[in-house]
């Protein structure tokens, strides 16, 4: 049997409803091409291109758009000499790229935020996905102990973290992307008396500035925060072990991206 590119985007989106309005589409490349290798990443990085192009893969499952915004607004970018270099090296590796964010956050569980709690090793302390938030209940830590568990187990060099963090975090919730905004979070901590919010990202003026005053109100309340990439990027690598099991006849690669900040 041929596997073609269509082939792996009917099997990405098998039993998901189609959402009214998606940005998950074939950016490059024609449905009936046959596949050599796929590359799945958070994003198709300059970087995670080359790489590809490296194995030979000639699809790569990207999470977030290629061109720096979610609904691919590149007209602005013109001649940008980024934008040109980028879109060259694709032309020339003949790399197509299947951008693949609305289906997965649209699985039961949500793929991303279950490839986080996979990554952290928590999946035993789940008590409920939702399909914006999972909420856990921990074995005792604080907040502080799950901060250094959660950079141990992404490997990551920092988290940004908010309020109490001597806090005991038995009730948690974990929140990917861009979903740590005050509408989505605050009432967690309040409705559901999470003692703990793990995060991708969100406007600093809402959930952090919440969890100051609630510090400030002697409430203990914590907030962790990841990054974008950092709480999305483990969904993609769940991803690609559940590709290589499907289709083990076609080589599949995680390729996993520096951190895109440094701490000066």
């Amino acid at each position: 049997m041929t596997i073609t590119f269509g082939t792996i985007i009917d099997w990405l989106t098998a039993g998901i409803p189609a959402p009214e309005q998606t940005v998950d589409r074939l950016e490059t490349g024609a449905p009936e091409t046959e596949v050599r290798g796929i590359v799945t990443a958070f994003t198709a990085s300059q970087y995670v291109i080359e790489q590809a192009a490296a194995l030979g893969a000639n699809l790569i499952i990207s999470h977030e758009g290629v061109y720096y915004s979610h609904h691919d607004q590149r007209e602005q970018l013109g001649n940008d000499p980024v934008y040109r270099q980028k879109s060259a090296l694709i032309a020339e590796a003949q790399i197509s790229i299947y951008r693949f964010h609305d289906y997965v956050h649209r699985y039961t569980p949500d793929g991303i935020t279950e490839g986080l709690i996979t990554a952290l090793g928590w999946q035993e302390y789940v008590t409920e996905h939702r399909p914006a938030v999972s909420l856990l209940t921990l074995p005792p830590m604080t907040a502080r102990e799950a901060a250094e568990h959660v950079k141990s187990k992404l490997q990551i060099a920092y988290v940004r973290a908010a309020g109490d963090l001597s806090t005991a975090c038995r009730t948690i919730g974990i929140l990917v992307g861009y979903r740590g905004g005050g509408q989505q979070v605050i009432p967690l901590y309040g409705e559901e008396g999470l003692d703990l919010i793990i995060a991708g990202e969100g406007p600093e003026w809402e959930t952090p500035e919440y969890v100051r005053d609630a510090l400030q109100q002697g409430r203990s309340k914590a907030l962790i925060m990841l990054g974008h990439a950092e709480s999305e990027a483990p969904g993609m690598k769940l991803l690609a072990e559940r590709l290589a099991a499907q289709f083990p006849a076609v080589p599949v690669h995680f390729i996993p991206e520096r951190p895109v900040f440094e701490v000066i």
